[in-house]
């Protein structure tokens, strides 16, 4: 995922522009640039392939200083790696821009500037900007003013920052789908994509909004709504408390990366979704091709990104038409397989750095195509200079960030977030995928942040329920379609950070075994979303009572369930049933925690477990 750093000042701010990008480096990038307004007035750039170590060595041999510029790491979209892809792009030696996002429309937009006299020195949509823009000052003389019209032309996603050699005193940005965010200094002033690249230099921000255009200047900033009213956006003081690697407020790190799931499963989603669709060249530049040629995918994972495998592949065969395996990366190593034709190999892992599923990634990279190899590998992960990532053709990065709680919980969900986004793409490519469902989930994804924040609200609730859990050994969990694996996930979760036996089973196999084990000292955890099995999983429960189970219910608000004798139910706000799954992870690990915490266990580092399994 790109990232944006931009500075105004009185000084020489080369430096805070490479630290800036050194900030934004955990998100995976391939190439670094930046772009100043040299002593002389005049535009000049670095770009190099490869680290911001290997930009900044360029900037020692041969210094680039500048009072006004902006800085970019780039995660290829359109066009492969390399120095002439890289950000910033030029037109002429006038106009600089950097971009995040993708520019759908960029090969009609590239065809209409070529006629009008512009040629390209770049694969990437970003170009098309630069230039459009540049033919827009034609009419519009002023920077700030043409770059309110330029932006009406683009579709898609975009977060982007503009400097003119001829207004040298401005950055001009655009948001749309893609964050940034302005740091306010003493007689100087900053952007960028993400707070967390400005923080050496000040402790003050605004957040630009959907279709909010800033006029960034050493001492004034201006911003214009999507309507092009001059609004002011709120100023927020960022404390040192809100650090990742600070517990903050939360009494364990676990509770606050729980709370930190709206947030980033918005941060996920950012620059990833248009209208009414997904951004398919999010997955990288040849994922459009790749994925029209795909007619099965092999997902390989282990622990909690294996869960998230698991309810992928309802996701992709029931939304997306296609067939989909899932295996355990330990198995599957060491397992002679037989590969079906035009398979793509998925790889889900958090660290990016799991031995076994980094095994099993090399091994499938190893099949001929006579031994019936694969058509491309795909990773979803949560860091971007891992080995998957670097290994694998396609890649979707979560943007977790970094979780210091070993049992997982926000990669967990934004995992669930992307394998949805690969879901509605490869129905999108194929055409399986009905486009009013699309647009319709689309906009539920939208509305997913404010859905996982009233699943938090329940925090009090859920803790009152754990203390039915005070003196228990043994837990059952249950859950019927796409919520069997949340259920696995929710037994892993209790059993990983309170030492709790636990075991996550069908609900629909409950008198196939399980139900021998059911008494008065055996709660049973059941996720019970408002669907189509809605029915058939009350029959399951009635099963649990009649043999004295207590029962502890997550159930839709609408699913007409309520307390009663050895029954406690917590009531769910009601979600679209394609991403329930996702919703009801977040009572279960809420669950996990304060029983846990009840249990006195070591919450955040629990005995015998890593963080990140590099080892077999």
């Amino acid at each position: 995922m790109c990232g944006i750093v931009g500075a105004v000042a009185e000084r020489n701010i080369t430096a805070v522009l490479v630290e800036g990008l050194k900030r934004l480096e955990y998100r995976g990038y391939d190439s670094a640039g930046v772009a100043l307004l040299n002593e002389a007035g005049e535009l000049d750039r670095r770009r190099r392939v490869g680290k911001v170590s290997e930009l900044e060595a360029a900037l020692k041999a041969e210094p680039l200083p500048g009072r006004v510029g902006i800085a970019h790491t780039r995660w290829a979209t359109h066009g492969a790696p390399s120095e002439r892809n890289a950000h910033p792009h030029f037109s002429g030696h006038q106009l600089a821009v950097v971009h995040n996002g993708i520019i759908e429309n960029h090969d009609a937009l590239r065809d209409q500037l070529k006629s009008l006299g512009y040629s390209f020195s770049s694969d990437t949509d970003t170009e098309v900007i630069v230039h459009l823009l540049d033919h827009t000052l034609k009419s519009e003389p002023d920077l700030t003013a043409a770059l309110k019209v330029a932006v009406k032309q683009l579709h898609g996603a975009y977060g982007l920052a503009v400097i003119s050699a001829k207004q040298p005193d401005r950055i001009v940005a655009a948001r749309s789908g893609s964050p940034l965010v302005i740091g306010l200094g003493l007689g100087e002033n900053f952007l960028a994509s993400d707070q967390l690249a400005l923080r050496q230099v000040t402790d003050r921000f605004m957040y630009l909004e959907e279709g909010d255009i800033a006029q960034i200047c050493r001492d004034e900033v201006q911003i214009w709504d999507i309507d092009g009213k001059a609004v002011k956006r709120e100023q927020v003081q960022y404390h040192e408390g809100a650090e990742a690697a600070d517990k903050g407020e939360y009494r364990h790190f676990m509770l606050k990366e729980i709370h930190e799931q709206p947030s980033v499963v918005q941060r996920t989603l950012e620059g990833r979704l248009a209208d009414d669709h997904v951004l398919v060249q999010a997955f990288g530049p040849q994922a459009a091709d790749i994925f029209a040629k795909v007619k099965n995918i092999q997902i390989v994972a282990c622990g909690t990104s294996y869960h998230a495998g698991m309810v992928a592949r309802y996701w992709l065969e029931e939304l997306a038409g296609i067939p989909c395996q899932i295996e355990v990366a330990s198995e599957f190593r060491y397992r002679k397989v037989v590969v079906q034709p035009d398979t793509l190999f998925v790889s889900i892992s958090q660290s990016g750095e799991t031995a076994d599923t980094l095994a099993a990634l090399r091994n499938a990279k190893d099949l001929t195509p006579e031994q019936g190899g694969y058509l491309a590998s795909l990773a979803i992960c949560n860091v971007g200079i891992s080995s998957l990532v670097r290994e694998s053709d396609l890649t979707l990065l979560t943007l977790a960030g970094p979780e210091i709680g070993v049992a997982s919980t926000k990669a967990f969900t934004t995992q669930l977030v992307a394998l949805m986004l690969l879901t509605l793409a490869m129905g999108r490519v194929r055409g399986t995928l009905d486009p009013q469902l699309e647009a319709e989930l689309v906009a539920e994804l939208r509305r997913l942040p404010t859905r996982l924040g009233e699943a938090l609200a329940m925090d009090a609730v859920v803790e009152k329920v754990s203390e039915h859990f005070s003196e228990k050994h043994h837990t059952l969990f249950l859950g019927r379609g796409a919520q069997y694996p949340v259920a696995m996930e929710g037994a892993l979760k209790l059993k990983e950070i309170s030492y709790i036996h636990a075991e996550a089973y069908p609900a629909g196999e409950l008198k196939h075994g399980p139900l021998a084990l059911v008494d008065a000292d055996m709660p049973v955890v059941t996720v019970a979303p408002n669907n189509e099995l809605l029915e058939k999983l009350k029959s399951n429960l009635q099963e649990v009572r009649a043999r004295g189970g207590e029962l502890i219910v997550f159930a839709d608000e609408k699913a007409g369930m309520s307390n009663g004798e050895g029954t406690h139910v917590v009531n769910m706000p009601h979600i679209h049933d394609a991403l329930a799954p996702i919703l009801y992870t977040i009572p279960l690990q809420l669950l996990s925690y304060y029983v846990a915490v009840l249990k006195g266990t070591d919450v955040d580092q629990p005995r015998n477990l890593a963080k990140s399994v590099t080892v077999e």
